[in-house]
């Protein structure tokens, strides 16, 4: 998130939570007013970057180890560094984080995640601010796993949403409202399932279900919510289109009052579309897949993915909308030296791609661009480098 100036506005429910037993620190509608340094004025713009699936699978976990110190024993502080100036130039930085942080020493990739809590923090120093926890990886260590994750988050005093210590808490922490440059926005995150995996003692994972979102969608405008995002997991593996279910799930949500709808899962990109409605002429933003933020996944069009910008504007009779969003696309490298990690490149980045993965990036870019050629609807590819 780019520096702000921040009004230190405490609400109730932050000085209540030490009191409370097992109640998470991130709390409903914190406070976070942006106020511009040349003219003491809130900006009347909010910027949103939003990012997909990170991944850790065991290739990136023995490289970490690899790079690791005594005080740093698993070390990817260098898999965001290209990335960076894109996620700390928004005023908000939204990433899935598809890993429970499980603790002890049995780390693990694929079927069954389990990340360092490194992991979580090289996220955070890249600059982002609301880690998603609704996935179908979220159980992977259990309800243990899944409460660990949450206590670590805490304690990063980061945002996050989509899983929780028990029903109590979610029905204390939903509506979650950030307020960014003066404006009220309203977070939601669900996921289809959690690959048959069932929430144990009571912890609470935020499922897809048409009552419970519309109650919560409806609360979250009661608390004050100006725009509402709704971050969603769901769709089918490796298929570039959205189906019939995540299109229906979309109008449903849009009719709810929804104006950004931002996707994942599938792990390869799907179309961005911004949906007009002809009644009230409303516009709102559906993106169906963002894709892999990182990974060492090498099926087709798993390599990379792409990051939406959403632009949100206060209109002159003080009403927020959305006003636009553009893409822009990245590739995962992978390490084919000493002392090298992981690291997202990209667009703008890809000259210091190794020449062996450049045709990676070619494919990857060529097919997302064809794809977002022929089906987005008014979202561009970006011109801004940084």
């Amino acid at each position: 998130m780019r520096i702000i100036l921040t009004t230190l506005i405490i609400s109730v429910a932050t000085l209540l939570l030490p009191c409370c037993t097992n109640a998470s620190e991130n709390t409903a509608n914190p406070v976070n007013d942006s106020v511009n340094i040349s003219t003491g004025q809130v900006p009347d713009t909010a910027t949103l970057v939003f990012f997909g699936d990170a991944m850790q699978h065991q290739a990136q976990f023995n490289r970490a180890r690899q790079l690791g110190t005594k005080a740093n024993p698993y070390n990817f502080d260098s898999c965001f560094k290209l990335i960076e100036p894109a996620v700390k130039d928004a005023d908000y930085a939204v990433v899935n984080l598809e890993l429970p942080l499980g603790g002890g020493t049995n780390y693990s990739g694929y079927p069954m995640f389990s990340a360092p809590d490194s992991y979580a923090v090289a996220l955070k120093d890249a600059g982002f601010d609301l880690f998603l926890t609704a996935n179908n990886h979220c159980l992977d260590r259990s309800d243990k796993g899944l409460r660990r994750t949450i206590a670590v988050l805490d304690s990063m005093a980061v945002d996050h949403i989509g899983t929780y210590n028990d029903a109590a808490q979610r029905s204390n922490l939903v509506p979650f409202i950030k307020q960014i440059n003066g404006m009220k926005i309203g977070f939601l995150n669900y996921t289809y399932g959690t690959n048959g995996l069932v929430a144990r003692n009571g912890a609470e994972v935020a499922y897809i279900d048409r009552n419970k979102m519309k109650a919560e969608i409806e609360a979250t405008r009661k608390a004050g919510a100006e725009i509402i995002v709704a971050t969603v997991h769901w769709g089918i593996e490796y298929v570039l289109n959205e189906n019939e279910n995540q299109r229906s799930l979309a109008d449903f949500l849009i009719k709810q009052g929804v104006e950004i709808i931002i996707g994942g899962h599938p792990h390869v990109v799907q179309p961005m579309k911004v949906v007009t409605d002809e009644v009230t002429g409303n516009r709102s933003l559906v993106v169906y897949s963002l894709g892999n933020f990182i990974s060492n996944m090498t099926k087709a069009n798993t390599r990379g993915g792409a990051f939406v910008r959403v632009i949100l504007e206060r209109d002159a009779n003080g009403k927020v909308k959305f006003r636009n969003a553009e893409y822009d696309t990245f590739i995962t490298e992978t390490p084919t030296t000493p002392g090298t990690n992981f690291r997202v490149v990209p667009s703008w980045a890809i000259d210091s791609l190794p020449a062996s993965q450049k045709a990676n990036w070619n494919q990857h870019n060529n097919a997302v661009t064809k794809l977002y050629d022929k089906y987005n609807i008014d979202v561009p590819r970006s011109k801004k480098k940084y």
